[in-house]
């Protein structure tokens, strides 16, 4: 296992973006949906370091993974939001960005949802391993095609609360 992206690296850059995500939303109700379970821990450090007072917290799984390192392109959603989002600014919180396939999903679903403006947020950004188009409105971290693990990103539903950022070489050391 290498680290990549070390503790205090993360903490400062999601400080840096949430500070970006206050001024784009200054006076507006906002709504963050979290995509679990990856970005958990990135959303709460978010979370901390958001000022706002108008926002509100959502949860939402989808999976295209299962327990492999590549994306299967197939997205369903296992847990969807609790509230109507017509005519509200959601900002969807990712961990990764790589194939775009499940960003293209989740945008078209809130849009069909109605909702008002639809900002994504993602701790790390794969662009080289695009499949589609995805906009990615705030980022923490460019990466390079490595299959990584650590601060919410697993293999196998393991290696989630490592407090870094490291390239998953799956090793029986790790």
């Amino acid at each position: 296992m290498k680290v990549l992206i070390d503790e205090q690296s993360i903490k400062n850059r999601v400080a840096e973006v949430a500070k970006q995500i206050d001024s784009d939303f200054a006076n507006k109700d906002f709504i963050l949906v979290c995509i679990l379970k990856g970005a958990f821990m990135f959303t709460a450090e978010l979370a901390k370091n958001i000022k706002s007072e108008n926002v509100s917290f959502e949860f939402m799984a989808v999976s295209s993974y299962g327990n492999e390192k590549r994306s299967s392109g197939k997205i369903k959603i296992v847990k969807d939001i609790d509230v109507d989002v017509q005519g509200k600014n959601i900002v969807i919180i990712e961990d990764i960005v790589d194939t775009g396939l499940t960003m293209e999903f989740l945008v078209g679903y809130f849009k069909n949802k109605g909702a008002n403006c639809i900002k994504v947020c993602a701790l790390l950004d794969k662009k080289d391993c695009r499949k589609v188009e995805a906009r990615v409105d705030y980022c923490c971290f460019d990466i390079e095609d490595r299959f990584v693990i650590g601060y919410g990103l697993d293999y196998a539903q393991k290696y989630r609360n490592l407090p870094y950022i490291a390239e998953y070489t799956g090793g029986n050391n790790e």
